[in-house]
């Protein structure tokens, strides 16, 4: 074991980054930390995750607490507590909250570097949102930096 890169957070505790992340997304393990191979977050969805596609990693999602709707390509799955969602990188997908309290989940994201889209979208602020809803027109020039582009059309639920 490399003891430079050994880690050890207690419950509530997380990494931290360059811009300061809300209390519902907990960095586990940065980029940084695992030589760019994955970064791990502890998140709770507290809002829904408009359709988009990753086009350079795979996110990995296991699902703590509450429920959490899937959606990937054209179907969609509710995940409960105990499941394990891989999203390939390519496909579009969604992710919504099905309870409430919302959904609490593990988020991987392989290779790493999900942490470092969210600090770019935090330090963005409010201007990513319309009406107190991820806005995906504003969020693609973000997002184009990380290669991820969400759908800047309305699907029908």
């Amino acid at each position: 074991m490399s003891e430079a890169r050994f880690i050890l957070l207690g419950p509530g505790q997380a990494r931290p980054g360059r811009v300061p992340m809300p209390p519902a997304f907990a960095v586990k393990a940065a980029t940084d930390d695992t030589e760019g191979r994955l970064s791990l977050l502890e998140v709770v969805l507290a809002r829904d995750i408009p359709r988009h596609t990753h086009h350079a990693a795979d996110e990995c999602v296991y699902v703590l607490e509450g429920e959490l709707e899937v959606e990937f390509d054209d179907r969609t799955f509710t995940a409960a507590p105990g499941t394990f969602v891989l999203l390939p990188k390519g496909v579009p997908h969604a992710l919504r909250r099905a309870s409430d309290p919302p959904p609490r989940v593990l988020q991987i994201s392989s290779p790493g570097g999900w942490e470092c889209y969210l600090e770019d979208l935090f330090e963005a602020g409010p201007s990513v949102l319309t009406d107190g809803e991820l806005d995906p027109v504003k969020i693609n020039p973000i997002a184009a930096r990380h290669d991820i582009h969400y759908e800047e059309t309305t699907r029908p639920q």
